[in-house]
């Protein structure tokens, strides 16, 4: 064993749980965890999250990326989404309450933002399986992240708080979108439950939503000042409206 008295980081926790701790220091983390149960409980909540996520998604763990989200796609073509953005308008509908969150008599959203939401549900399903790297830049560099991204996506982008439907920001990273960079950021609850925020450049078009499910995950989608949002979920539609609505209210600090 090495000196107990060490204190155990949060990266040693994270290895706790996925057996990459060194064969010394493991002892130490057991004592650690045993005389700091705020620590234990962490850890407890870590390993229920990860045996979720793999009876969830292990059947597409090993699929090979799509290539629309390789980040080669963005250092390919870093000026295209400038000078010739997706011309696209959202018409569709959404059953649930809220002024601004209909379209009527149309089932169909045109190709180019279909594309928007498979990206975002694709980018979902390949890092929500994710426990230790599921972000670039995590969540307490807030500040770092926004601007990170506002300057390589070409918007202001903004996290917004969703703090009123209990999750905390695990933080974001940078993706390949239909037509350029795509800002990517991710949530997550006390029991682990994880959800998405997807952004890239969609052209213009009106700010109703359309819901989107595939498998086990749901995507609420919709145009804001020229910027696709999707945030994407589990199978739960209340739950994802509830959170959809707390982002689609802060998208006017969004975009533009």
């Amino acid at each position: 064993m090495t000196d107990p008295n060490i204190p155990v980081t949060e990266d040693e926790l994270h290895a706790f749980v996925d057996n990459e701790l060194p064969p010394e220091r493991r002892g130490d983390v057991e004592a650690w965890l045993a005389t700091h149960p705020e620590d234990a409980e962490r850890v407890q909540s870590w390993i229920r999250m990860a045996e979720e996520l793999h009876a969830r998604y292990d059947s597409v763990v090993n699929e090979p990326v799509p290539k629309r989200l390789e980040l080669e796609r963005v250092e390919q073509q870093p000026r295209k989404w400038i000078y010739g953005m997706v011309a696209a308008a959202l018409t569709a509908f959404i059953a649930g309450g809220g002024a601004g969150w209909f379209a009527h008599g149309v089932a169909a959203a045109p190709k180019p933002f279909q594309s928007l939401t498979l990206d975002a549900l694709d980018a979902y399903r390949l890092y929500v399986v994710e426990v230790r790297h599921p972000v670039e830049v995590p969540g307490d560099q807030r500040a770092h992240l926004q601007q990170w991204l506002t300057r390589r996506c070409g918007w202001e982008v903004h996290a917004p708080d969703l703090e009123g439907t209990g999750l905390k920001l695990v933080g974001g990273r940078l993706l390949p979108g239909p037509d350029g960079p795509a800002s990517f950021l991710m949530y997550e609850g006390p029991s682990g439950e994880r959800f998405t925020v997807y952004a890239a450049r969609a052209g213009t078009g009106p700010a109703e939503m359309r819901y989107t499910a595939r498998d086990n995950d749901g995507a609420l989608a919709w145009i804001e000042r020229g910027v696709g949002f999707v945030v994407t979920g589990g199978g739960d539609r209340d739950r994802l409206t509830q959170v959809a609505r707390l982002v689609y209210d802060q998208t006017d600090k969004i975009g533009g």
